[in-house]
């Protein structure tokens, strides 16, 4: 039996298009990152800050991010914080922070002092919070003050990757303290 020319190149272009059309896509079939599906848009929460404060800041690598976490003291139920992309700046002064990386800024409605006055957290170095040398996705650490109730971190990081912020009661030494956790993935 022979084909006509016009017949054979019907069937070539439906197997072709049947081809195409049933494989599958690479990129919508992927998974994302360690099913990290968190986004790199502002993120925040509110409530009445009453007596909490800021006692440490400190760093750790995991396998699909990196984390920083901040310490509070009788700080039940804490929610007031601002972690967005975007140039950090000092408390009071205003001036631009000056990070390595990509620039997030973290915010506080937590003092890093007491009713008195008194310092309850002060950085060993304010460039260099915390040592994140050898990190994937953090770059640095820096100290933007605290002022008027309000604390602000300078984080650098490698770009502008996918970040979570999850609040969890208690913190060392402190049981009516909270954590505040800043999650930055090491990729899409």
């Amino acid at each position: 039996m022979t084909r006509s020319p016009l017949r054979l190149l019907v069937l070539l272009v439906t197997a072709a298009l049947g081809a195409v059309l049933l494989a599958p896509s690479a990129s919508a079939g992927a998974a994302p990152y360690c099913g990290i599906t968190w986004g790199s848009l502002a993120k925040s929460g509110t409530h009445d800050p009453g007596g909490d404060t800021l006692r440490n800041v400190r760093a750790g690598q995991h396998t699909c991010y990196d984390r920083l976490v901040i310490d509070l003291a009788r700080a039940p139920h804490f929610t007031a914080y601002s972690v967005k992309y975007g140039t950090a700046y000092e408390q009071g002064s205003g001036k631009a922070l000056s990070l390595r990386g990509t620039d997030m800024q973290i915010v506080l409605d937590s003092p890093a002092y007491d009713t008195n006055g008194t310092a309850t957290y002060t950085p060993v170095s304010k460039s260099e919070v915390v040592n994140v040398s050898g990190f994937r996705t953090f770059e640095q650490v820096a100290w933007g003050g605290s002022f008027e109730g309000k604390t602000t971190i300078g984080l650098g990081v490698r770009a502008r990757l996918p970040f979570r912020v999850t609040v969890l009661e208690g913190s060392p030494g402190h049981p009516t303290g909270a954590r505040v956790i800043v999650d930055v993935a090491h990729a899409w």
